[in-house]
């Protein structure tokens, strides 16, 4: 008898279908109520982060060189007041082989694959991990299907879109590119049932083992470059799992006491999954407008249970506009000789800000670079923009209105980082944990769940659930 194959019936079997694809039951982590075994189930990933290391290095992944940016932290000093202006440093990521952090993050999950049998892999996402997805498949070969949101229904393509579906081509993929629309996740699950391939997320358990030894890098460096672990180290967020995997691999290293500051590109106000403003952005990714919705609730992803969980690791959590990280991107080009891609260049104009609140002996670390192509450059990004209506202009950052208006700072001066209040996010994320388990009786294992989830205490927790007027 054919299944039903319609949009209810598909989605009813997600379970299922995540079970076979990934190879891992995400039941027997679960409790009755909200909390869930988040440490039992990155377990599960089987590997040592030694192991790990050294899958990755079979195929030339990590060992990425660290430079110290003399010339951006002199400009940075500048600005800054009597005595501040940290070291900059950059992991330089796009030296892996498909050019960014995101071929650790494919690694693990493509040798298992391999290595259980499966004839291929399918990946859903529209950055730099699809083309890591893609590489790591050709090295080890393995099929891959890559599952995009390209278009707006006028089948226009922002240029740094397109330019990763060339990429992940080029390496052999089939890529399906889709309008933007909830059509994504349900195309994703067929391919998944009709194939029987791996489900190589962005969001598994393996996806972040493997950018955990990003992060364990960078303290081994520091270590032994500059005989301590980094003050700060500064992570672009989106999904959560980059700032996930590098805080877990600091402290694996016994860096516990770096801050893990995340940054985005402030995008407030323009809706992701919306056709008419999905080309009013000038970034794909490492925005806010997927950094605030994964932190308050990271379990909306491709997987049942996120590996990804930002607010355990986040110290701090700012923004900075496109303008800032265009006007970064030029600078690094300029003052260092380094032309890299924007995703780490937003971390990058944070960096550049925050070293001005730091004194001149700390170590200030962006975590990553990515590649950089045609239609990554800032010329053929601020053309698309003026050619969906975006008014580009030379002022102050802070008049930066997301959808209307790109920024150019005057002068490096205008680079400031806004300031997210983390409590208010993890307030949220709380309050989204009761709404989505409406239905359940809280319990302590909750509360402590919760307090682990946040990095606060049961007592914040409970003030929360009091003023939610939830029992428990």
């Amino acid at each position: 008898m054919n299944k039903d194959m319609s949009y209810k019936a598909v989605n009813d079997r997600k379970n299922e279908i995540m079970k076979k694809a990934v190879g891992i039951d995400y039941g027997t982590f679960e409790s009755k109520g909200i909390a869930f075994d988040y440490e039992g189930m990155m377990k599960k990933v089987g590997y040592t982060i030694d192991e790990i290391k050294e899958i990755e290095g079979r195929t030339g992944i990590g060992n990425t060189p660290v430079y110290e940016l003399r010339n951006l932290t002199a400009l940075a000093r500048k600005f800054a007041p009597e005595g501040k202006g940290a070291r900059i440093f950059v992991k330089d990521e796009a030296a892996n082989p498909s050019g960014s952090y995101k071929a650790r993050r494919a690694a693990a999950s493509v040798y298992h694959a391999k290595k259980m049998g499966y004839k291929g892999v399918i990946a859903a996402t529209s950055g730099n991990y699809g083309a890591a997805v893609a590489s790591q498949a050709a090295m080890l070969g393995l099929k891959c299907i890559i599952v995009q949101e390209c278009y707006d229904s006028e089948h226009k393509g922002q240029p740094e879109i397109v330019e990763k579906a060339r990429k992940c081509e080029a390496y052999g993929a089939e890529v399906v590119q889709l309008t933007v629309g909830p059509e994504l996740f349900y195309t994703f699950l067929v391919l998944l049932e009709e194939t029987g391939y791996f489900n190589a997320s962005l969001y598994t358990p393996f996806g972040i083992a493997g950018v955990e030894t990003l992060g364990y890098e960078i303290a081994e460096q520091f270590k032994e470059k500059e005989g301590k672990f980094p003050d700060v180290v500064v992570a672009t967020n989106a999904g959560g799992g980059n700032l996930t995997g590098t805080a877990r691999g600091l402290i694996k290293a016994g860096a516990t006491d770096t801050q893990v500051i995340g940054a985005s590109v402030d995008l407030s106000g323009l809706h992701m999954a919306s056709d008419k403003q999905f080309n009013k952005k000038s970034f794909t990714t490492g925005h806010t407008g997927f950094g605030i919705p994964f932190a308050t609730w990271p379990d909306r992803s491709d997987v049942p249970r996120s590996a990804a969980r930002p607010l355990r690791y986040m110290d701090r959590y700012v923004t900075v506009t496109q303008g800032e990280v265009f006007y970064i991107t030029e600078a690094l080009a300029q003052v260092e000789g380094l032309e890299r891609g924007p995703a780490g260049n937003t971390s990058l104009a944070a960096a550049f800000s925050l070293a001005q609140e730091l004194d001149k002996d700390k170590i200030i670390v962006v975590q990553e670079t990515e590649y950089t192509g045609a239609g990554k450059h800032i010329q053929p990004q601020l053309s698309f923009a003026k050619d969906n209506g975006i008014k580009v202009v030379v002022g102050d950052p802070k008049d930066q209105v997301p959808g209307e208006n790109i920024v150019l700072p005057k002068d490096p001066s205008y680079i400031k980082v806004n300031e997210i209040k983390l409590d208010k996010l993890k307030r949220s994320f709380i309050k989204n944990a009761i709404a989505n388990n409406s239905d359940v009786d809280i319990t302590e294992k909750d509360i402590k769940f919760l307090a682990e989830e946040t990095r606060k205490d049961e007592e914040f927790v409970k003030s929360i659930l009091d003023e939610l007027g939830v029992k428990y």
